[in-house]
């Protein structure tokens, strides 16, 4: 069972909403749980209409985009249905924790019924002025953009990246700036600016190394007037009648290095008026704060990225949202002289950019040649770039020239930075996997993320690190497949266990006659080759026929299996499902499933009296076989 599909797998969607509706209503019966099927699916919509789309992850956030925001917007129902929105939200992530499907990186059980209880109150006040189809003061629509997915990174340890934060140029420089105006502060000119005299002394004492020779006041000086205006956006300093006044309610920032550096991050994108200095408009300063987003989310989990790459993203989006630049090209075929001169002060602001960001510790940048990764895809021809358009050949044909070169300007995130942007993505509702943050979930849950949201070599490296824990180890894990309710999902934690685990194919042929693992272990076994079909004897071979007919009944809904039993058997296909019910498979919620949604349709079908064409039988007026026979005479 999967709990994550691309937007456009609308029909592998539905099916796997459907298995998990019915169930959860089911295991709500069983339990005594209050349940409604439109709400249980609203809860799944929801889910997957949105930013990450995991079915199973839940937070305060979402559940209140859920109670607030998706069902007064999406759901019509009576009111006594709607009274029951909040327990059986309750219902449904209380079946995901007992099935295994919860994703342990979203909100414990009591978290989350500690969030739906917040969030009831304001519900239900909001039902009474609900008249129809409105949000309950939700401010963006609930139906959310989905987003690129990011590659799971690893961090070193805490205490290296609070030190790496000490460490940071542009933190020092910010200390050292808000101690030299301190309490008493420094004259300011009449346009708030540092005079010549103290703007060469804090450059000198900052060591940027500008020229202050001939600078009339800081304003001349683009990396100490950056300085200054970051420093003002975190409240360092202030001005405050003509003079630059340290304040001493920030101070306690001052001694937290770390904590500083996260402020400045984070508030970098504000300020690119001053990082891309001049004088006339520039198309990189008017889309600053989003450019800047879109960079280091690109960088986000790469190694040295040709910052021409980069450039040629940035001149894209340019283009397409800035009407300024010019689009002309000569007569030869050959770009203007403005649009190759609008292009190099592009570059150069993307530079000047990646300078600020290396100062501040975000961005490392070395020279040297591009990796082939950043050349592979120049070759297709349905290339898609990061803002889902494609590359246009003139693109791709400079791209390849450039990244030919052998002295490239390379950057990657540091391992400060890409932590900051982690936090950003999470805070925007996106998946970004941490390679250790599963080292406390339970062998079921693990499982469950790794195959869904891990490419084999980090799932490896955060397998190994859970198993290294005391404690855990490989029957913990095989455990949890055999309870999985879910055929799909069985089968796809085996499967990753024996590729991540040094000794996995052995592994799972020493399961072949577990009488629970040993379905999901054969098909494995046969799938890779490493196991002869014709070396299966009848009951093994029944058992894996009913492991995949209970797979294709979990991933398509009853109909397709239908249809695959008909081609298979014909007239025989109900004493081949019969044949399947009785083959000893351990899923006796699947095969139940089976009986009454496949067999049961099969078996009336086979005792359903012959229907004849209307207007042939006895009685018709058309009376054919009359005339006939009068013609045979």
């Amino acid at each position: 069972m999967r709990t994550w599909f691309e937007p456009e797998e609308a029909e592998e969607f539905e099916a796997a909403k459907a298995v998990l509706v019915r169930r959860c209503l089911t295991w709500a019966g069983e339990h005594d749980r209050p349940a409604d099927e439109l709400l249980v699916g609203a809860a799944i919509d929801a889910r997957h209409h949105s930013r990450d789309g995991r079915l199973a992850y839940w937070d305060e956030k979402q559940i209140r985009r859920y109670l607030l925001g998706w069902i007064p917007r999406y759901v019509v129902a009576p009111r006594e249905i709607l009274d029951i929105a909040p327990d059986t939200l309750r219902t449904y992530l209380g079946y995901l924790t007992a099935t295994g499907l919860r994703d342990p990186r979203g909100a414990t059980p009591a978290e989350a019924d500690l969030a739906i209880a917040r969030a009831t109150p304001e519900y239900r006040a909001a039902l009474g002025h609900l008249t129809r189809p409105g949000p309950l003061g939700f401010a963006r629509d609930p139906a959310e953009p989905r987003a690129h997915l990011q590659p799971p990174i690893a961090l070193p340890p805490a205490a290296d990246l609070t030190a790496a934060a000490a460490r940071s140029p542009t933190v020092e420089r910010l200390i050292a700036l808000t101690t030299w105006a301190g309490e008493d502060g420094r004259a300011l000119t009449g346009t708030g600016d540092l005079p010549a005299d103290a703007a060469r002394e804090l450059t000198a004492l900052l060591g940027t190394g500008e020229d202050a020779g001939q600078a009339r006041s800081s304003a001349d000086l683009p990396q100490l007037a950056l300085l200054l205006a970051w420093a003002r956006r975190l409240r360092l300093v202030r001005a405050a009648e003509g003079r630059l006044h340290a304040v001493a309610r920030t101070a306690p920032l001052l001694r937290d290095p770390e904590g500083l550096w996260r402020r400045a991050f984070h508030a970098l994108p504000s300020l690119g008026p001053f990082v891309i200095r001049r004088t006339t408009a520039s198309p990189f300063t008017l889309f600053f704060p989003d450019l800047l987003t879109g960079l280091l989310n690109t960088l986000y989990g790469m190694d040295d990225m040709p910052v021409a790459r980069l450039a040629e993203t940035v001149w894209l989006t340019c283009r397409k949202h800035h009407h300024r630049i010019p689009t002309g090209w000569n007569d030869g075929r050959k770009p203007t002289d403005d649009l190759m001169e609008t292009r190099r002060r592009l570059a150069e602001d993307l530079a000047r950019a990646f300078d600020v960001l290396a100062d501040l510790g975000a961005v490392e940048l070395t020279r040297g040649p591009a990796d082939e990764l950043y050349l592979s895809d120049l070759d297709h021809d349905d290339y898609i770039d990061d803002d889902g358009q494609g590359l246009p050949p003139d693109a791709a044909e400079r791209l390849r020239a450039r990244l030919a070169e052998p002295d490239l300007l390379l950057a990657r995130l540091t391992p400060l930075g890409q932590r900051a942007v982690r936090e950003r993505l999470l805070a925007d509702g996106r998946d970004a996997p941490l390679i250790g943050e599963l080292a406390g979930a339970s062998a079921a849950e693990l499982l469950g993320v790794l195959t869904q949201h891990y490419p084999p070599y980090d799932a490896a490296a955060e397998l190994h690190g859970w198993l290294a824990q005391p404690g855990h180890g490989i029957e913990p894990l095989l455990q949890a497949v055999r309870e999985c309710p879910f055929r799909t999902r069985a089968a796809a934690m085996l499967n990753m266990l024996a590729e991540a685990l040094p000794d996995g194919r052995a592994l799972l042929h020493g399961l072949r006659r577990d009488p629970v693992l040993g379905p999901a272990a054969l098909t494995y076994l046969v799938d890779v080759g490493e196991l002869d079909p014709s070396a299966i004897g009848h009951g093994e071979h029944l058992l894996l026929v009913a492991e995949n007919f209970l797979t294709l009944l979990e991933l398509g809904g009853p109909q397709p299996l239908i249809e695959q039993l008909k081609v298979m058997a014909g007239r025989e296909a109900y004493d081949l499902v019969t044949a399947v019910l009785d083959a000893g498979h351990h899923d006796t919620v699947g095969l139940e499933e089976m009986r009454v949604l496949v067999a049961e349709p099969l078996r009336a079908a086979r005792h359903r009296p012959l229907r004849l064409i209307p207007g042939t039988g006895p009685g018709s007026g058309n009376r054919p076989t009359r005339k006939r026979n009068r013609r045979n005479h």
